[in-house]
């Protein structure tokens, strides 16, 4: 019979339990980074033609935001102006 990975991971982890003081700090280290791995190792990375299409998308959408909030502040600005000077 084998075991399953949440059974062998609860005994790495009751294992990081038990002893003494360092041993449980680099059980408990050596438990975090095979995690770790293990959560890399289910990263699905973009293509080439998907990382190009995701940039374009964000650049796109800062531009877009850039532009709204220049907008703004000009508007806001000369409206500011306007109402304690009298002149935009």
């Amino acid at each position: 019979m084998t075991e399953t990975s949440a059974k062998r991971g609860s005994d790495r982890a009751r294992r990081a339990r038990e002893g003494n003081a360092l041993s449980r700090m680099f059980g408990a280290i050596s438990l975090f980074i095979r995690q770790i791995l293990d959560e890399m190792r289910k990263v699905i990375r973009p293509t080439g033609p998907e990382l190009v299409r995701y940039t374009t998308v964000v650049i796109a959408f800062v531009v877009v935001i850039m532009a709204f909030v220049s907008g703004f502040d000009f508007v806001w600005t000369h409206l500011i102006a306007w109402a304690f000077t009298g002149s935009g």
